[in-house]
């Protein structure tokens, strides 16, 4: 059950981070699955918090969403050389 939930609240925390970079136009829902998830280690890795904890809190959803800005702003410089 919890693979679902991390799919989900992963799909909705990549969308929402793509809107806010402008990319969600380039991108569909597996990508903006993967970029939650991927977001959400990269935001516990920046603010050290427990990978083996897997929390759904307020702090925790808050660092996936970080992380996932971060991570399409790297992808966007690399891109297109500039950040949107």
């Amino acid at each position: 059950m919890a693979i679902i939930i991390w799919l989900i609240l992963g799909g909705i925390i990549g969308w929402l981070a793509s809107i806010l970079m402008r990319t969600d136009g380039q991108q569909g829902i597996i990508l903006n699955i993967v970029v939650g998830i991927v977001g959400a280690f990269i935001g516990g890795i920046i603010f050290n918090h427990d990978m083996n904890n897997m929390d759904f809190t307020l702090p925790a959803l808050i660092e996936a969403f970080i992380g996932a800005v971060i991570l399409l702003a790297i992808v966007n410089l690399v891109r297109r050389g500039s950040v949107r």
